[in-house]
């Protein structure tokens, strides 16, 4: 029995079989079953171990990095499998930004100019552009363009993720996946990050992990509660919090974070 699994938009898995996903030996994930709106921000939330993250990294092949992993079903991307395309092509097309800030140590602009480079986009001119258009994006620019050679590492936290999204966006993906993107910030860096993917869900689909109740409820237009790793409710994130239809997610999620924290942007999805 075909197990339908429609995800992110452009990007459109189907999870074939009820095995779902198997990592190192044992079965991590079971019988999937989601569709997540296109240009919308879909926040993933669970307690630790639930398979939220294990999901992410499927989605783009990030898995593959883990010895005895193995997938069982299909994610398809424009009608194609991703498991038969060329992995360098499919997280082009389907970003990741990580928990920890990871810059490469090269200076800002090389930093964005990378992806640019390894996928063929040259001229000096073109790529100078391709950078400042990034930048802009990630809400960068007018903190870095008079220090553009200098090394990202200089940058701080709040920064350098920023520019890590700004690497992602440079080679225009379809899909946008965040591993905990909040999770090392402060306070003022994580709203910058919120403020920042609201105004991004324009140009591309955005599925993001988090522990944080309080973010999922401010920032995502739909969220998917995880536990056991099996997806256990998904809808829209006022639902979610306000009114969730599970037992197992009233008794997990705090009573009352729909009321208190879901601002203007959830109710409106």
């Amino acid at each position: 029995m075909r197990q339908a699994l429609q995800l992110l938009g452009r990007l459109k898995s189907s999870c074939a079989r009820p095995g779902g996903f198997l990592l190192w030996g044992r079965q991590a994930l079971h019988s999937i079953n989601l569709e997540v709106p296109t240009g919308r921000i879909t926040a993933l939330i669970g307690p630790s171990g639930c398979g939220k993250t294990t999901f992410l990294r499927i989605l783009n092949r990030m898995y593959e990095t883990v010895p005895r992993a193995r997938p069982e079903g299909e994610v398809l991307l424009d009608g194609e499998d991703i498991f038969s395309l060329d992995v360098v092509n499919l997280r082009r097309r389907v970003g990741m930004v990580f928990q920890k800030p990871n810059p490469f140590p090269k200076s800002i602009f090389e930093n964005i100019a990378y992806g640019l480079h390894i996928n063929g986009i040259g001229g000096k001119g073109t790529l100078a552009e391709a950078v400042e258009k990034s930048l802009r994006r990630a809400a960068l620019w007018e903190e870095v363009k008079d220090q553009l050679h200098k090394s990202a590492y200089a940058l701080s936290g709040g920064q350098q993720q920023r520019l890590c999204i700004a690497r992602a966006l440079a080679v225009e993906p379809e899909v946008l996946l965040l591993d905990e993107p909040c999770s090392a910030l402060d306070p003022i860096a994580t709203a910058k990050i919120e403020d920042l993917l609201f105004h991004l869900k324009d140009i591309c689909t955005m599925v993001i992990v988090t522990h944080n109740m309080q973010q999922a409820a401010r920032a995502a237009d739909y969220t998917g509660f995880f536990l056991m790793g099996r997806l256990i409710e998904f809808n829209k994130t006022a639902v979610i919090f306000k009114t969730p239809a599970r037992k197992e997610t009233k008794i997990t999620l705090p009573a009352g974070l729909g009321r208190v924290e879901s601002g203007e942007r959830v109710d409106k999805c």
